[in-house]
C-alpha cells in the first residue's frame, strides 16, 4: 500500500495498530512527558480562552452530506507552494523538538516524507536546517524564521535555508515579542537554551544562546512590512506569511511579495483574547482572492478539521500539537500514525459528502449553526 492509498473501512478498523484515534496518541503524549512540558505543548497564552476558541470554531459548522453521489473513492492528494502532497497537510515549525523526542523534527521529517507531507523546519529548533534536510530532503522543504532582530542576521539565514536547497520560507510575523503563557510561568519552566539553539550551534558560533540572543534583540525596533519586503527582497524563494488573521493584513502580506498566507493565532499561544483562526479563515479567503495559496493553522485535531478548513477557503492545514503529541507518543511511528488517521477521516468524510477530492470542497459542504 502506497502513502496515498488506505484500507476499506472493515481492514483499517480491525487493523491492530497500538493508536487507534488521535485521542489516544494525545494521551501517550501526555503519559510520556513530564508535567511541565506537557503544559509547554498543551498550553496557551494568558487565560487560554483563545485555545479553546479555536476548537469551538470547528463545531459552530456542520456538513452537509450530498448522498448518492456517484463519486468514487475520493482523492486527497493535493499541491502547496509547488510541493506534491498526499493530503492536504503540512507539520508546523514547533520549535524545542528535543523535548518531546531526541530525534525531533529529524524524525518528524521522515515521517512527513513517507507519507508524503511537507515539513515546515523551525529556526528555533533542537537540530538544524541542515541536520532536518538531510534526514528527510523529500519533506524538509520549507524553512521558518522570524523577522525580528538584525537584518544582516535575517538576510544571512535567507541566504543559509536557499544553499541548503528548501524550496520556500515560512516567515513567521506574529511574534514581535512572545505570548504570556502562563501554564509556563506557574510551573517556571525555562527549556535548556540547546533546544532551541539548533541552527546556531550548527552555524559554528562558539555560543549559540549568544547569537540566538543577537536574533531577539530588543534594542531593534520592531519590523514592518516595508523593512520585510525590503529584506526579503532578491531572494529567490516564494515566502509565506504566518500568523495573519484580518484581511487587512492579508493584503499587506501580498503587497509585500509574500505567495502564501498563513492564517493563524498561534494555536492560541500568541495573544489571548484574539479570534479563532478559523472564524477568520473565510475573511482572510474573500481578501487573497485567489493571488496567493492559503493555509489554516490552529485548532486542527481531527480530519473532519481539515475538511471544514479546505471548504472554508484554505489550501491546506498545518498541525504543531497533533505533530509533536505523534513525536512525544512514539516518534517517528507516532508522527506516521498521525498522519494515517488524518487521511481514513479525511477519506471518510470526502466520500460521505460526496465529494471527488479536496479539490471538490467549497463552502457548499457545510452549514454554519445559530449559535
Amino acid at each position: 500500500m502506497t502513502s496515498g492509498d488506505i484500507a476499506p473501512p472493515a481492514t483499517f478498523y480491525g487493523s491492530g495498530e497500538r493508536f487507534a484515534t488521535l485521542d489516544e496518541i494525545v494521551a501517550a503524549a501526555r503519559e510520556n512527558l513530564p508535567a511541565e512540558v506537557w503544559d509547554f505543548l498543551a498550553g496557551g497564552a494568558g487565560e487560554e480562552s483563545t485555545l479553546h476558541a479555536n476548537r469551538d470554531a470547528f463545531a459552530r459548522w456542520a456538513f452537509l452530506p450530498r448522498v448518492m453521489s456517484g463519486a468514487d473513492v475520493p482523492s486527497t492528494r493535493t499541491s502547496f507552494l509547488g510541493a506534491e502532497l498526499s493530503m492536504p497537510v503540512l507539520t508546523a515549525p514547533f520549535g524545542a523538538d528535543a523535548l518531546f523526542h531526541p530525534e525531533g523534527q529529524r524524525a518528524v521529517a521522515r515521517a512527513n516524507e513517507a507519507e508524503g507531507v511537507a515539513s515546515i523546519v523551525p529556526e528555533a529548533g533542537s537540530h538544524s536546517l541542515e541536520d532536518v534536510r538531510a534526514a528527510a530532503p523529500g519533506a524538509a522543504v520549507i524553512a521558518q524564521l522570524h523577522p525580528m532582530g538584525q537584518e544582516a542576521n535575517f538576510r544571512a539565514m535567507i541566504a543559509r535555508i536557499a544553499d541548503r536547497g528548501y524550496r520556500a520560507l515560512c516567515v513567521t510575523v506574529d511574534c514581535p515579542t512572545g505570548g504570556w503563557r502562563e501554564r509556563n510561568l506557574r510551573n517556571r519552566f525555562a527549556p535548556d537554551p540547546a533546544v532551541i539553539t539548533g541552527n546556531y550551534r550548527a552555524a559554528g558560533s562558539p555560543e549559540p544562546e549568544e547569537v540566538f540572543g543577537q536574533l531577539f534583540d530588543r534594542t531593534e525596533p520592531v519590523w514592518s512590512w516595508d523593512r520585510l519586503a525590503g529584506a526579503l527582497a532578491g531572494s529567490p524563494l516564494p515566502w509565506l506569511a504566518k500568523g495573519i488573521l484580518t484581511g487587512a493584513d492579508a493584503e499587506a502580506a501580498i503587497a509585500a511579495g509574500a505567495s502564501g498566507i498563513v492564517v493563524s493565532n498561534h494555536g492560541g499561544r500568541q495573544l489571548d483574547g484574539a479570534p479563532a483562526a478559523l472564524d477568520q479563515l473565510p475573511e482572510v479567503a474573500r481578501a487573497v482572492a485567489g493571488r496567493a495559496q492559503i493555509a489554516l493553522d490552529s485548532g486542527i485535531r481531527r480530519g473532519a478539521d481539515v475538511a471544514k478548513a479546505l471548504a472554508l477557503g484554505a489550501d491546506v492545514v498545518i498541525i504543531g500539537r497533533l505533530a509533536a503529541c505523534g513525536l512525544a507518543a512514539a516518534g517517528e511511528t507516532g508522527v506516521r500514525r498521525v498522519h494515517r488517521l488524518l487521511r481514513a477521516e479525511l477519506t471518510t468524510v470526502l466520500t460521505l459528502l460526496g465529494r471527488g477530492g479536496v479539490r471538490d470542497l467549497d463552502e457548499s459542504a457545510l452549514r454554519r449553526s445559530a449559535s
